[in-house]
């Protein structure tokens, strides 16, 4: 366990709040080894970073190797994160990256602005820019995978820490009194969404099973959720903050939600959920981790492991196989549970 003399280390995070979410034994573990936390993540993460135990600060910054909707290279915009994080002067950084992310371009940067140790997990051959090149078996669930890079870096969770997500608690009064079901329709990603009209389907059968129904959103996001929520569920789209949308969470006896943050926000509150999971992605890595969870959806779909952001196979078989009655059945094993 690192011990001592490093003061300030920076992990460095830059796509998706959900992504940033499941950082966070890495953070954890390296928050116990360390005075100092400063977590550079993404403009979609940052809400999440300020969330995670262990993080003393939060910098933002739009990552032209990293964003699904990157903005261009610009040699003064990284000449200026270089000057920062020059001043700043971390005794190392830890760069966690999916697996098929690369963390030589930020290495790069972060050598260039004097970090003197840096660690990352890379297949590529990273020449002078990692002091700790680490490998792992790719399908290692995210939140294991990222915790294998802080502890080949030298560090490891505090006594008692059963390294699974969390967030910083206190949170916010919902005001509601728990055990209701949150149902989540959107989805970062097109291709990992449940049809909009099932999720209307789905909140009138289990309003008739016997469930309060809160229909969740982002602001960007009102019209669907206005749509699903109909007049059976409650329509929260855009009404909550990230914190605010943690607590909905911690209050709900079960979330039916797609592969996307949501899904980890409540794993990180240790709320059960029923995963609308599509297989573009493999469940093994990124499904909620460390609660109880029912997944659905055809894991076998010609889109399997495709990564595609938009479903490549006519009919989005793989989430439109999935009828409301399985939803209901889900939320009732995971409840009755």
């Amino acid at each position: 366990m690192v011990t001592g003399g490093r003061r300030t280390v920076l992990v460095a995070r830059l796509d998706n709040a959900g992504d940033v979410l499941l950082q966070a034994p890495l953070v954890r573990a390296v928050a116990h080894g360390a005075d100092r936390v400063v977590f550079l993540a993404g403009p979609a993460g940052a809400e999440a970073a300020a969330l995670l135990p262990g993080v003393d600060e939060v910098w933002t910054w739009s990552c032209p190797w990293i964003l699904g909707d990157p903005p261009p290279v610009d040699a003064a915009d990284l000449a200026a994160l270089t000057a920062r994080i020059r001043e700043l002067a971390p005794d190392e950084a830890v760069v966690p990256t999916s697996f098929h992310q690369s963390p030589l371009p930020l290495a790069l940067v972060l050598r260039a602005a004097g970090v003197p140790r840096i660690s990352a997990i890379s297949v590529d051959y990273p020449g002078a820019l990692l002091d700790v090149r680490h490998r792992v078996d790719d399908d290692l669930p995210e939140p294991e995978r990222a915790l294998s890079l802080a502890r080949a870096a030298g560090f490891e969770l505090p006594p008692g820490d059963d390294g699974r997500l969390a967030v910083r608690r206190p949170l916010p009064p919902t005001g509601r009194e728990p055990g209701y079901v949150v149902l989540h329709p959107g989805a970062s990603v097109p291709a990992r969404a449940w049809p909009a009209d099932r999720c209307a389907e789905a909140v009138e059968a289990l309003a008739d099973a016997g469930h309060r129904v809160l229909v969740t959103g982002g602001p960007g996001e009102r019209a669907l959720t206005a749509a699903v929520a109909g007049s059976r569920g409650e329509d929260l789209g855009g009404a909550t903050s990230l914190a605010g949308m943690a607590a909905l969470l911690d209050g709900a006896a079960a979330v039916v939600v797609g592969n996307t943050g949501p899904a980890h926000l409540a794993a990180a509150v240790g709320t059960p959920v029923v995963s609308l999971f599509s297989p573009v992605v493999p469940a093994a890595r990124w499904a909620p981790y460390g609660v109880p969870t029912v997944l659905l959806g055809d894991q076998d779909a010609p889109c399997r492991r495709t990564r595609a952001r938009v479903c490549p196979v006519p009919g989005h078989p793989c989430l439109t196989s999935v009828t409301p009655a399985d939803v209901v059945a889900a939320v009732e094993k995971l409840v009755s549970g």
